[in-house]
């Protein structure tokens, strides 16, 4: 489910607490890093738990104010609408999701205070109140209604993202991407998604071997990039050399190791996309400054290896 880059990503975290330090045996490292993985899909999966306990508060609220001395025409009679959205009701009736949410055993009974504040935001949302009274009804409106109802009030809560921090450490740089995600999820289920197909699918044509590969890649980049790091120190300081290693960000060098490793030992991966791909990846973890840098360093190297006939891509379109 997780793209290249998030895998990057993770892979440029786990090298980070490494090398700074904070874990000095690799094979400690690398169990962290397939826990970060871990705890991702977790974490994703505790969003849909959190949707559905809005949508079961909804309910509730919904049937205790028909119990009211004096019940309005509408509480008597409420718009149902978004208890039976679609889109919703497929991901309610979906194994493999239940599955997962039953593996993971999520709780909101001492959290209620948020599950209100949320529902308080739902319910006096402008949006719901168009969608109820739109007078259609259709799959598409049911699906751009669910997302934008995630996107705005669970995506958004503060008070939920601070929930997520202080569960798990992981979960401090996640929440955004994993939110994201979610949303991607809701825009991609088709009306023919059954109860018995697996979420990830919809990301990935074959799960099972894409998982693999993903897994071999993760891997393989934080080992070669480890074991390859006194030969990129030398390679990366007969580029800087008006600057000693120890002035430039560990982040910036983690960065172009990581790419330089890719270079080297990622036969199949282009090197156009390999150095598009970590320079957009340095604007969200260095500063402006060192985008530039990490840019100008990793085209002189690049440079460098070809004309040394170190890249060797192979597949079609990549023979070097």
């Amino acid at each position: 489910m997780l793209g290249r880059r998030q895998y990057r990503i993770k892979v440029l975290q786990a090298l980070y607490a490494y090398f700074q330090g904070g874990e000095s045996r690799p094979e400690v490292a690398e169990r962290n890093l397939l826990r970060s993985v871990d705890k991702f899909y977790e974490l994703y999966y505790l969003l849909f738990s959190f949707l559905f306990e809005i949508i079961h508060f909804y309910s509730y609220r919904m049937e205790e104010s028909k119990s009211k001395f004096y019940p309005t025409a509408e509480e008597l009679n409420p718009n149902l609408k978004l208890l039976e959205n679609r889109v919703l009701r497929q991901l309610q009736q979906n194994k493999n999701l239940l599955d997962a949410l039953e593996k993971y055993k999520f709780s909101w009974s001492e959290e209620q205070q948020m599950v209100r504040k949320v529902y308080q935001k739902l319910k006096s949302s402008k949006d719901l109140a168009e969608y109820l009274n739109s007078g259609k009804t259709s799959y598409k409106e049911d699906q751009e209604y669910l997302e934008k109802l995630f996107r705005k009030l669970i995506a958004k809560s503060s008070d939920l993202q601070s929930y997520c921090e202080d569960r798990s450490i992981y979960w401090s740089d996640d929440f955004e991407i994993a939110s994201g995600f979610l949303s991607k999820t809701i825009k991609l289920i088709s009306e023919n998604f059954g109860d018995q197909e697996i979420l990830m699918a919809l990301f990935i044509k074959d799960p099972e071997e894409e998982e693999k590969e993903d897994k071999k890649f993760l891997l393989d980049l934080f080992r070669k990039t480890i074991m390859g790091s006194d030969v990129m120190d030398r390679m990366i300081e007969s580029r800087t050399q008006n600057w000693e290693l120890e002035r430039i960000a560990l982040t910036d060098i983690i960065l172009i190791k990581m790419a330089l490793a890719e270079l080297m030992y990622f036969s199949q991966i282009p090197v156009k996309v390999t150095l598009n791909e970590y320079i957009e990846i340095s604007k969200q973890f260095s500063s402006h400054k060192s985008k530039s840098f990490i840019n100008g360093i990793l085209d002189k190297l690049a440079t460098d290896l070809t004309e040394e006939k170190k890249i060797r891509k192979t597949g079609r379109g990549l023979m070097t």
